[in-house]
């Protein structure tokens, strides 16, 4: 099959687009890292962070003691589980025995069993309740599966000190327990998200928030009607970033990510998982979510090879992926992030492309989902449950 001229030159044209927000990225990722590290400050209000926990992840109890651990004067840790026969409360019940208020009187854990059901999404519905219960203004959110450093709490926190600040969010890299699946898909943290969102701040202002931390305050959680108001809603991260930015507030990126565990998975379930993640923007952000085809550097590359009027262009456009994809991650995920899976397995990179594309590609086609056991179709950003009887139909 032949085609023109200008169609080869069209394919080539766009086929140098992912290779420009390469580009970008690393400019992004050195002007947000390479800030002055703010200076120690006394703004150190009590804060409280809330936990909703559904089943034990890998690694818990590490993950749950971190929290323990902060570097900071005055603050509680709310677990909230469903009831008693959750998998994590004994391990929650040991933080609690080991971690007791003769260690720290200043730091207070609590856990709390039950809670309404408002709506469809488990996990919001226990920070509705966790929210009411919260002691302190202040709220920082973050997923079951969270690892923080000493010196989290202090970093999230101290944005707020500037009254124009909404929301504080923060960038994540994976800890795994070694399989490939796994790898290939905590790779993508550091190495895919992490320099879209940084593109994304160096363009623009971010109005978004990821599940990893969500720290806000209960004035502004007030304003836009609670976490109740998000009950249904399928990406409960992006909606509270965005409607707290509506408001005209700012959403802080902060330069200190956490961790996230990663489960054992299978191929399988690391690619239901990115294929959920990918359909999450498809419906959060359907423009950001096709733009992301530009941003996929390998397709890209084998399409212009392959119509390339030479063996040299098409060596010059592979080359150019090799060498620029390369340099974002290393700039990003070893430099940015400190990212030590993507210091010693950047190797898989290309691996890990071909594997984030077909997950992408394949979220075009999602209509429904499985969380935690149940399946749920998505409609207008909400999520409506399938009931059994339905299923079987």
């Amino acid at each position: 099959m032949t085609i023109s001229t200008a169609v080869r030159a069209a394919l080539l044209l766009l086929a140098l687009a992912p290779l420009a927000y390469y580009l970008v990225a690393i400019v992004a990722a050195l002007r947000f890292f390479r800030r002055s590290t703010p200076s120690a400050s006394d703004f150190l209000p009590p804060v409280s962070i809330l936990k909703p926990i559904c089943g034990l992840d890998r690694e818990a109890y590490e993950s749950f003691a971190s929290l323990c651990r902060q570097d900071y004067p005055e603050y509680e840790i709310l677990f909230c589980v469903t009831d008693e026969n959750d998998s994590a409360v004994p391990v929650i019940r040991r933080i609690l025995h080991d971690f007791s208020a003769e260690d720290n009187p200043k730091r207070t854990i609590r856990l709390i069993t039950g809670h309404e059901a408002l709506g469809v999404s488990d996990k919001v519905n226990k920070l509705c309740r966790m929210v009411r219960e919260a002691r302190h203004e202040i709220v920082v959110i973050s997923d079951s599966d969270v690892r923080a450093a000493p010196e989290y709490l202090r970093t999230v926190v101290r944005p707020f000190s500037d009254p124009k600040v909404g929301v504080v969010t923060c960038l994540y890299r994976g800890l795994t327990d070694g399989s490939l699946a796994s790898d290939l898909e905590a790779l993508g943290n550091s190495t895919d998200f992490a320099p879209s969102v940084l593109t994304a701040a160096l363009l623009g202002e971010l109005n978004f928030a990821f599940g990893a931390t969500m720290a806000t305050t209960k004035k502004h959680l007030a304003e836009i009607g609670g976490f109740e108001s998000l009950v249904d809603h399928f990406s409960d991260d992006y909606e509270l970033g965005h409607r707290i930015a509506h408001l005209g507030y700012r959403v802080e990126l902060s330069m200190f990510p956490v961790s996230v565990v990663y489960p054992k998975e299978s191929f399988g379930d690391a690619f239901r998982h990115q294929v959920r993640w990918n359909a999450s923007i498809r419906f959060s952000r359907p423009a950001g979510h096709l733009g992301l085809i530009f941003t996929q550097g390998l397709p890209w590359a084998l399409l212009a090879a392959a119509v390339a009027p030479s063996g040299i262009v098409a060596a010059a456009f592979l080359t150019s992926y090799l060498a620029l994809r390369s340099a974002m991650a290393w700039t990003v995920g070893v430099w940015g992030m400190r990212d030590d899976l993507v210091r010693r397995k950047i190797w898989l990179q290309t691996l890990r492309d071909a594997f984030g594309f077909a997950a992408w590609a394949a979220s075009f086609f999602v209509h429904r989902i499985v969380w935690r056991g149940q399946e749920f179709r998505i409609r207008d950003k909400l999520l409506v449950p399938i009931s059994s009887d339905a299923l079987r139909r």
